[in-house]
């Protein structure tokens, strides 16, 4: 009963199980072409396992300047505020970089779970 109300509560019904929003983050910055490709990779992966994902990285770049350093803080700025609407956050990569520990870091802070994967989007044993 208590599953059924809270379905009801998020406006769920049986054909249409919630999904969750899980936001995407993975080194952007060095070689930008390979690093997108591979975001939108890691995209696909989430989608595969039942969740929406939101890589701000993929979005904010079509319109902003990475490279400006005012238009590179904004977009973290608004990635961050969109990192609060998720579930989870999905870390990619061998390595993370300064914008991830940001993200992590404010992830963490929030008490939301924090999930890491390699650039093969298999499941880190350490952590990190």
């Amino acid at each position: 009963a208590y599953e059924a109300l809270s379905n009801v509560e998020r406006g769920e019904t049986a054909a249409k199980p919630y999904l969750p929003l899980v936001y995407i983050a993975s080194p952007f910055s060095g070689d930008t072409e390979r690093n997108l490709k591979k975001a939108r990779g890691y995209c696909r992966f989430a989608v595969g396992k039942g969740c929406v994902p939101l890589a701000p990285h993929l979005h904010f770049p079509q319109f902003m300047d990475d490279g400006d350093k005012g238009q590179r803080e904004l977009g973290i700025r608004f990635a961050l505020i969109l990192l609060g609407k998720c579930d989870e956050l999905w870390a990619f990569g061998d390595r993370v970089s300064e914008g991830m520990t940001r993200e992590i870091a404010r992830a963490k802070k929030r008490g939301m779970p924090v999930r890491y994967f390699n650039d093969r989007c298999e499941a880190k044993d350490d952590g990190a």
